[in-house]
């Protein structure tokens, strides 16, 4: 593959279908799980790594490895879901900082908001691509994973 600085045609017709598909796809489901269930796509995403967790809670900063944010964005996200009763923050025994835990009503968001965000995502994104189409960019992105956990690790020396 050449070096050149600029992307090639063929790569950046790629990445800037790759841009407009990823733009288009976020936008409609964040404006699906806040049109249906008043959630933001990073309430979202809380809630389910809180509702996937043992005892649905977590440390904060086990949750920020999680979601890949970094601190003050992951705090400042919990202080307004802890305002709307989704989180709450509760001390535990031996630890300097508390854990986040998801509350009943934070629970039952997700569990309204899940299928039907399943089957938005359904909708528009598994159904548009033939079962060796969803294999093949399953694939692609753990390709690019790796590449990202390689380049990070170079960067990290």
């Amino acid at each position: 593959m050449t070096q050149g600085p600029w992307l090639n045609e063929a790569e950046q017709r790629v990445w800037r279908s790759y841009l407009s598909m990823r733009n288009r796809l976020t936008t409609h489901l964040a404006r699906q799980l806040l049109r249906d269930f008043g959630l933001s796509p990073q309430d979202y995403e809380i809630l389910v790594c809180l509702s996937e967790t043992p005892g649905r809670r977590m440390r904060a900063v086990d949750l920020g490895q999680a979601t890949r944010w970094e601190k003050s964005r992951l705090s400042r996200q919990l202080s307004r879901m802890e305002q709307r009763g989704l989180v709450c923050r509760e001390p535990a025994p031996g630890v300097r900082y508390p854990e986040v835990v998801l509350t009943e009503q934070g629970f039952a968001t997700i569990t309204e908001a899940a299928p039907a965000h399943a089957a938005a995502v359904r909708a528009v994104f598994a159904e548009a691509l033939a079962g060796e189409q969803l294999d093949r960019f399953a694939e692609a992105c753990a390709a690019i994973e790796n590449r990202l956990d390689e380049v990070e690790a170079d960067d990290s020396r």
